[in-house]
């Protein structure tokens, strides 16, 4: 019995297991993307920001974070614009971030369920195949070779399950940590134009305008 006959014949939990792992590893592919795209050198821009803002080139200091992707750009293009405005730089970039946070986060959750429920389907679909097989074989002449075969189809969905566990839990594992990286990005840059706008209040000669 080939592989693809395995699989068409261990029944609709078989397909099941397939939508599902196909559908988080395109959600797995999107953030890979998502996460290339929202990851920059924090470093770079900031210094770039503090030569803007010291000629107290507000504008362009603005349209640098504009014409940068990702969430770190539009927390200090937040925080720059609530520094000019003379508002409070914390409030304005936690609004962005209750925006951000959960664009940066949404899919991930869903990889790390179809990974914990994957097993449990390969192993609804070995029951139901085991106890299809055990009452095909009543009315077979040929008993133990059946049986043998329709235990193999059964036990198939549980070795699909659990590969697809393992892939699901490292795709997601992987997300997480990339996650944590951006959201730690997020929050030295924070302290760090929360620091340099504290030190321009301090010079009231050097104040953006």
């Amino acid at each position: 019995m080939t592989y693809l006959e395995m699989i068409y014949k261990a029944g609709p939990v078989m397909w099941i297991i397939i939508a599902a792992f196909l559908l988080a590893m395109t959600f797995f592919l999107k953030k890979v993307m998502q996460f290339h795209q929202d990851e920059i050198n924090i470093l770079e821009l900031l210094r770039g920001l503090r030569n803007t803002l010291q000629r107290n080139a507000i504008v362009e200091a603005l349209s640098l974070c504009d014409n940068t992707p990702g969430p770190i750009a539009k927390l200090l293009g937040a925080a720059i614009l609530a520094y000019q405005n003379g508002e409070e730089l914390r409030t304005a970039m936690d609004e962005v971030a209750i925006v951000e946070i959960p664009r940066l986060e949404r899919h991930i959750h869903f990889i790390g369920t179809v990974g914990f429920v994957m097993p449990l389907l390969g192993f609804l679909g070995t029951v139901i195949g085991m106890t299809e097989a055990f009452e095909a074989t009543k009315s077979s002449s040929g008993m133990f070779p059946a049986l043998a075969n329709a235990i193999g189809s059964a036990l198939s969905t549980t070795a699909a399950g659990l590969i697809g566990a393992v892939i699901c839990y490292i795709a997601h594992n992987y997300l997480v940590a990339r996650l944590n990286g951006i959201l730690l990005d997020m929050e030295k840059a924070a302290m760090e134009i929360s620091s340099f706008c504290e030190q321009q209040r301090n010079v009231p000669e050097k104040r953006i305008k």
